[in-house]
């Protein structure tokens, strides 16, 4: 089969012939339609995991899939042959991944049945970053009537975020340069703040003199979650995405601040399913790529500024 897969860590990642996996007791294999790129697959090849998982090379790459079951090991009883699933095939002590024309998920792994209205460019999209939106949106305990900021609102979290957040009632400001300003109102953002324009804490402020009730950031280092953590009122809670809290610090003073690590599950991309196929959310892929040419998108992830999801079709 073909894939994507690195021959060690911090190798350039390179299109290969692999065999096929075969399924084992638990296992589902899965003919990949189309696979989501995350910044965390370059991560990965990188080494990121190299002191906590004993790794198998070659590596193929990937963790977000969508496909058609293709046989499934022995006990599995939740999945048949046939069946159109997304979620995540990331298994790196095997070697395996979701950037192939097959992939091996377990049956209890983050993996679901597609909605009738899905496709796959658009289910392969949606397993780590629209479930950690909803994760995220959830962990804050948002709520009608709330004010809140998502900071690095334009990527694929940050655009399900403001969609989770707006759902639930809450008011909405989201950071983003002006050519993604309308994509983010369209998404249900109340107010735009341009962080490249002037202080963020400053612009903020302006429309929000006593403050805010919950900040979601998926961009900032320690020193500017710091700085942006004094626009919460008492008792507001900070998330990062990034690990760059101080969680005791904010206690002190009266925050509630969280590093947040995403916890995906089978049932809550069911969820995210009926979400979508309702038209209460909407997955916007920013771009479309063949196999071969996932190296070169990879390395473009590696310079930020994420518009949307990029797919990869297999």
């Amino acid at each position: 089969m073909r894939a994507i897969a690195v021959s060690e860590y911090g190798a350039t990642p390179s299109l290969v012939d692999l065999p096929r996996p075969e399924p084992g007791p638990g296992d589902i294999l899965v003919k990949i339609v189309a696979a989501g790129l995350n910044p965390v697959d370059w991560k990965i090849a990188d080494g990121m995991l190299k002191d906590s998982v004993d790794a198998a090379f070659p590596l193929v790459l990937g963790s977000d899939g969508a496909g058609v079951v293709e046989e499934t090991g022995p006990d599995v009883t939740r999945f048949r042959v046939g069946e159109q699933v997304y979620g995540e095939f990331r298994m790196v002590e095997r070697g395996l991944g979701s950037y192939a024309e097959y992939a091996i998920a377990r049956e209890r792994s983050p993996l679901a049945r597609m909605p009738e209205g899905m496709i796959y460019t658009q289910a392969a999209a949606v397993p780590t970053a629209t479930s950690s939106a909803y994760n995220l949106v959830r962990e804050a305990d948002v709520d009608a009537g709330q004010t809140v900021l998502i900071v690095g609102a334009t990527g694929g979290v940050g655009q399900s975020a403001v969609q989770f957040a707006a759902n639930q009632g809450a008011k909405v400001i989201a950071t983003a340069r002006p050519d993604m300003a309308d994509v983010l109102r369209d998404l249900g953002a109340d107010e735009i703040v341009d962080h490249t324009k002037g202080d963020l804490n400053a612009q903020v402020l302006s429309a929000h003199s006593d403050g805010i009730d919950a900040v979601l950031d998926m961009a900032s280092d320690r020193a500017a979650t710091e700085r942006i953590a004094s626009l919460l009122r008492p008792g507001g809670t900070y998330l990062s995405t990034n690990f760059a809290l101080n969680p005791d610090a904010m206690e002190a003073q009266e925050l509630r601040g969280v590093n947040f690590q995403n916890a995906p599950s089978g049932e809550v991309l069911e969820e995210i399913g009926v979400l979508i196929d309702a038209g209460k959310v909407r997955v916007r892929v920013q771009e479309e790529v063949p196999l071969g040419e996932a190296p070169d998108a990879l390395a473009r992830s590696r310079s930020g500024g994420a518009r949307g999801k990029t797919v990869i079709r297999v």
